[in-house]
């Protein structure tokens, strides 16, 4: 059973968390029928997710084998069948659909836009450098605009630009892991890496950085945010902002931590302080305005 939940990818499902975000921005996190909904979307979006995770094994078995650490995932490995991986993948994909259906047909249209750009990812787009980090970005897109649509509020521009720019970040972050990975064992993991090495990403992730940055500070500082919000001192959260990119950076640039930006999410104790301090300096300033010190 270990295997098969393994199949999945649980661990990534962390990233569907941006169906949350238009919820947390929009002032209704403690609207319950709101938070249902999104957790229904949240749980629709992983599934076909999930279906996406299986299909990208099921197609890259013999490359994954190769790989010191994607060896082990359940169809390289041998513990799960690749037949019987296949049937679970589109099991969740109907699941993940039909969910949809029933929650929006807006949000089944945008879950679907989601499988059909990851499914030319995975049946060959993922080969073309830049290219493939983009449709990973626009993935990231895909699912705040989707929070946004099950419970009917605007996006921000600045937002949905700071979001791709986030996730375009640390798609140059996983892309930098391959290629320290190509220098030490001389293996290249995915085609696309041979458009890509250490000078790019580097000279990349400084620039998406930067416009990350200023994209931050002017959704904090947009005269439409802070006339929705009723709040212009949403820019005390840059803070913390600054803090985890810089921790990050750090690490992969100093310290040469050469893991994915999810496993170093799951590992550093700062980025994760800097997290929590950013939630709870955002939900004070968005939700308990009677504070005096904040008005």
């Amino acid at each position: 059973m270990k295997q098969y939940i393994k199949l999945l990818r649980p661990k990534d499902w962390i990233k569907n968390t941006f169906l949350f975000l238009p919820l947390f921005f929009s002032g209704e996190l403690f609207i319950l029928e709101s938070v249902y909904h999104v957790l229904e979307g949240f749980f629709c979006f992983s599934f076909v997710a999930s279906s996406v995770y299986i299909l990208n094994d099921y197609r890259d078995v013999e490359d994954d084998r190769k790989h010191p650490e994607k060896k082990f995932r359940p169809i390289a490995s041998g513990k799960v069948h690749k037949g019987v991986a296949l049937v679970i993948g589109i099991l969740l994909l109907m699941a993940g659909m039909g969910g949809a259906y029933f929650i929006s047909k807006n949000f089944l249209a945008i879950l679907l836009l989601y499988w059909i750009l990851n499914l030319a990812y995975s049946l060959g787009l993922k080969k073309i450098a830049i290219l493939d980090i983009f449709i990973i970005a626009v993935g990231f897109v895909l699912r705040v605009k989707a929070g946004a649509i099950i419970i009917g509020v605007p996006l921000s521009e600045w937002l949905v630009i700071m979001v791709f720019l986030l996730a375009l970040f640390l798609g140059l972050g996983k892309r930098r892991d391959d290629v320290l990975l190509k220098l030490r064992s001389g293996a290249e993991m995915r085609q696309s890496i041979r458009g890509y090495n250490l000078d790019f990403i580097n000279i990349s992730s400084a620039l998406v950085s930067a416009v990350m940055i200023v994209a931050y500070f002017m959704y904090t500082m947009s005269p439409e945010v802070i006339d929705r919000l009723g709040t212009h001192r949403l820019y005390y959260t840059c803070i913390f902002v600054l803090a985890g990119l810089f921790r990050y950076l750090q690490l992969i640039y100093i310290k040469e931590k050469s893991e994915s930006p999810v496993k170093i999410l799951y590992r550093d104790r700062f980025i994760q302080a800097t997290i929590v301090l950013w939630i709870i300096s955002f939900y004070l300033i968005l939700y308990v305005k009677d504070i005096t010190w904040l008005k």
